[in-house]
């Protein structure tokens, strides 16, 4: 943030938005507008948190697009935030006995046993110990990507870039086919359908998607372009097309990580044939990127989880399975993340401002996210279609989640805190 962002926070409106807010999170919903008022020409953003089973946030404001405002029933594409639901879903699966963590894939998916991964197994995709994370040398073209069928024998015949289980390597954009194809292979049913009979269902969702049905696109939320400043425009002019070093770049040169990795996990060849908010790609089944919700969705999903597995009367996950994917399973830095990410089953921990939790979600790399906190019975879910992109989260979601944890710790101890 810098001093003209600071600037514009302190004079911001603080009741632009609209919604529900349960007035004992009233600090949280202004801090929302402060965040988006400078900004609402250029796009829009939803906020939804759940607290002790309830709705207590329920907000958004801005543009859906140049013409459309915002709405309650909008979706944004979340980037890796699917990544948490297609776990959630997978866990489902688990308590059902129609798959299991520490059985090979090959005993679902027996094309999966090439190249030494006979004994790979769910556990070592969820958490990030696969050798799976390549992308870029597996495909000739990101337009592929849409190709479900053919991202899974992709999956199937590529060899693991170190021997699964002795290290840990984020898989930006391959986790999505692995789960969601052993997924696929162990119940014999459609990604799709598995969503609508064991996700949106019970939990009575609207709007979850791993590929966007035709009649639905007109919910989306697309990237606005940023006007640019004259004076920007003018020195485009004068000077040489060239790239400069973006955050993300300066972060993973700092981290001592090799930039091939991350090349190769998150970059396909001829992105620029390919867009994941174009039609087709909204309609692709890529769950590990592409994945539409709203924040109202997202929330609910995780308040099921900060319930403990149990939402609406309904046991989803058993006690036994969500002892387990609520496990860190390695504290160290991987291969692609900047910092360490204490990977779950399929869920990193809570990044804040400063404020302890020992929840868990996962972020997407537009800076939007979803998580749950148990012990505080919370949960959280920030959308929005700006064009931004950090490994880390947009700097707002840290300030959004520093201050819902706040909020409710004001309520169960009787003060905020900071830490």
């Amino acid at each position: 943030m810098d001093i003209r962002q600071i600037k514009q926070f302190f004079s911001a409106d603080k009741a632009h938005y609209q919604g529900f807010v349960d007035e004992r999170f009233i600090d949280l919903a202004q801090l929302f507008s402060q965040l988006q008022d400078a900004r609402t020409a250029y796009g829009g953003a939803a906020l939804a948190v759940y607290f002790q089973g309830h709705k207590v946030i329920d907000i958004y404001t801005g543009q859906k697009s140049a013409a459309e405002p915002w709405q309650a029933d909008t979706l944004s594409i979340c980037y890796s935030t699917g990544k948490g639901v297609l776990a959630t879903l997978a866990h489902i699966l688990v308590s059902q006995g129609i798959v299991d963590y520490d059985l090979p894939i090959a005993h679902y998916w027996p094309e999966f046993a090439q190249n030494g991964k006979a004994q790979m197994t769910l556990r070592h995709i969820l958490s990030h110990q696969s050798g799976l994370y390549d992308v870029r040398n597996n495909i000739a073209e990101a337009t592929e990507m849409a190709d479900w069928q053919h991202m899974l024998e992709v999956m199937a015949q590529a060899k693991p870039r170190f021997s699964f289980g002795e290290d840990l390597a984020y898989q930006p954009l391959t986790f999505g086919w692995l789960v969601g194809g052993v997924l696929e292979k162990a119940s014999g049913q459609r990604l799709s359908q598995l969503m609508q009979k064991y996700l949106i269902e019970p939990l009575e969702l609207d709007g979850a998607y791993f590929g966007v049905p035709n009649e639905q696109l007109y919910r989306v939320a697309r990237p606005l372009p940023k006007p640019k400043k004259a004076e920007e425009a003018s020195d485009e002019k004068k000077q040489p097309a060239t790239r400069r070093a973006s955050p993300i770049d300066k972060l993973i040169q700092l981290s001592g990580q090799n930039p091939q990795d991350f090349q190769d996990a998150m970059i396909p060849k001829g992105m620029r044939k390919f867009s994941f908010f174009s039609d087709e790609g909204i309609q692709a089944v890529i769950p590990a990127a592409n994945g539409a919700f709203t924040a109202q969705s997202l929330a609910k999903v995780y308040a099921m989880l900060a319930n403990r597995g149990v939402w609406g009367g309904q046991q989803l996950i058993n006690p036994a399975t969500f002892a387990k994917l609520s496990e860190v399973q390695s504290r160290k830095r991987d291969r692609i993340m900047p910092i360490p990410m204490h990977w779950r089953l399929g869920y990193h921990r809570v990044l804040s401002l400063g404020k302890s939790s020992q929840g868990f979600g996962h972020i997407g790399f537009n800076g939007s996210g979803a998580w749950c906190d148990p012990e505080r019975q919370l949960s959280f879910a920030y959308t929005h279609n700006f064009p931004t992109g950090s490994l880390t989260g947009d700097y707002r979601l840290w300030a959004l989640t520093q201050e819902a944890l706040r909020s409710a710790d004001k309520i169960l101890k009787g003060k905020k805190g900071w830490f």
